[in-house]
């Protein structure tokens, strides 16, 4: 049985006058513990389909797994907390708060999960070192480079330890070289944790590395 699965999901925004029809009947299967790569040109949909996998945004139709719990009929606060708890989101510009340390960043998902401060500064930190930036903790972001910051909203993602990452073109921002590295670390965490991992990307590396790779065309995934 699939840990995350999307069934006959339908998605539309409207557009002036117009529907525009973004996502259609579209269906989708991940394993635990499986890498799955989403391409497709730019303003395809890609990025709303991971906000409907994510609970960040509502479907028209259609239903969305994630382990027992189907995550479109939660409550608004049940799914707030569901997704802060279960999902981790990792997008193309980091969003990191700029008063705030590596370190404050990456724990804040504790905070607003009300962890003891101790603990969650423990976790943020042991996440931080495994992504190299043990000497990087009490910088704040306009003191890294934009690798370290993309590290640093990594280990934003991961620290509530979720079961489900979801990247929205990771490494778009990103030089070829300092990509290359996020896709190594990236690769690591999620066998590290098993997750079932979600990749929206236009790089052909980073795709060829994951277990799958399917095309969202007309609305719908096929393989690629």
């Amino acid at each position: 049985m699939p840990f995350l699965s999307a069934t006959n999901i339908n998605k539309s925004y409207q557009v002036g006058s117009q529907r525009l029809q973004v996502l259609q009947e579209l269906n989708l299967e991940v394993n635990r513990g499986e890498m799955v790569a989403v391409v497709g040109a730019s303003g395809v949909g890609k990025s709303t389909l991971l906000h409907l996998l994510g609970g960040l945004d509502r479907m028209d139709s259609g239903s969305v797994r994630v382990g027992e719990v189907e995550i479109g009929s939660l409550p608004e606060a049940d799914l707030v907390s569901f997704r802060n708890k279960h999902i981790g989101f990792v997008f193309q510009f980091h969003h990191l708060l700029p008063e705030f340390t590596a370190l404050e960043n990456a724990e804040m998902p504790l905070r607003i999960a009300r962890m003891p401060g101790s603990a969650a500064r423990s976790r943020a930190t042991a996440v931080l070192e495994r992504l190299g930036l043990a000497d990087r903790l009490t910088h704040r972001p306009a003191m890294l480079s934009g690798g370290e910051q993309q590290r640093v909203a990594v280990a934003r993602a991961l620290v509530t330890e979720p079961s489900v990452l979801l990247a929205d073109e990771p490494t778009g921002d990103l030089d070829e070289r300092t990509a290359d590295t996020l896709h190594e670390l990236l690769r690591e965490m999620h066998r590290e944790r098993q997750l079932s991992s979600i990749i929206a990307t236009h790089n052909n590396r980073l795709a060829s590395s994951c277990d799958r790779v399917l095309r969202l065309e007309k609305g719908q995934l096929v393989p690629a």
